[in-house]
């Protein structure tokens, strides 16, 4: 009887024993796998953070401009280049240059495929067949990108007809931009108002290239300032400047 007992006994210590053991063994498998989680957990922040900070910095520099162009005929508008040599982004100055752009499948592709379809145009190509001036301004801070650009379309242009390119410093522009006007129909303002100082920027706005040209000549008394402007400048950086009209 006793014996029935002690067996009884110890066959409940040793229940009890089994179901600590298996409350140690489960409580140190969920530990370790808490720690596990915890472990993958603090990983992954890692991993995802790194990733924030490389997508934040790609998207800046790949969104950041470094160039411009500005195209002006009639149509004036300007293309935002980043330092891949890519188009983020196009602006029109006029209504003209805002039919152009709709016409232009160009956004984040290279910019030389951006000439190619501008000079493609019919507008375009029917402009200068009727003489019409076309200016294309680099506009930089005197990197090597921006050389390298205008060394470039100085190359696409050499044979094009009464097109023209020149440099212009970025601290240039902002002048042109407050007026409304691309820095290269800018340009022609300042030119043409130091021989009528009464024409205005709303005036200048709907005048073609060709007929802001004609109108500087015309009233030129110097014969030194009555030379074609572009047919000297060829392109060359020094000649190409939107400054501050004083």
């Amino acid at each position: 009887m006793n014996g029935k007992i002690k067996e009884a006994f110890e066959q409940i210590q040793a229940e009890n024993e089994l179901k600590e053991k298996t409350k140690e063994f489960i409580f140190q498998k969920t530990n370790g796998y808490s720690k596990v989680r915890t472990g993958n957990y603090k990983y992954l922040v890692s991993v995802f953070a790194c990733a924030v900070l490389l997508f934040i910095g790609g998207h800046w520099l790949y969104f950041t401009p470094t160039v411009e162009i500005s195209i002006d005929i009639n149509p004036s508008i300007e293309l935002e280049i980043n330092r891949f040599d890519k188009i983020i982004s196009l602006e029109s100055y006029n209504a003209d240059g805002q039919e152009l752009i709709k016409t232009l499948n160009v956004k984040f592709k290279d910019y030389s495929e951006a000439m190619n379809q501008i000079f493609r145009s019919e507008d375009i190509i029917s402009l200068l067949e009727k003489d019409e001036i076309m200016t294309i301004a680099v506009i930089g801070s005197g990197n090597t990108q921006s050389e390298k650009v205008l060394s470039n379309l100085q190359s696409y242009t050499e044979e094009k007809h009464n097109t023209y390119c020149y440099y212009a410093h970025s601290e240039e522009v902002e002048n042109a931009h407050e007026s409304g006007l691309s820095c290269g129909k800018y340009k022609a303002y300042l030119e043409l108002k130091e021989v009528n100082p009464d024409i205005t920027v709303d005036d200048i706005h709907h005048m073609t290239m060709r007929e802001i040209r004609n109108m500087i000549d015309e009233l030129s008394i110097d014969e030194n300032n009555s030379t074609d402007y572009y047919e000297n400048e060829t392109s060359h950086r020094q000649g190409g400047h939107c400054q501050k009209h004083k």
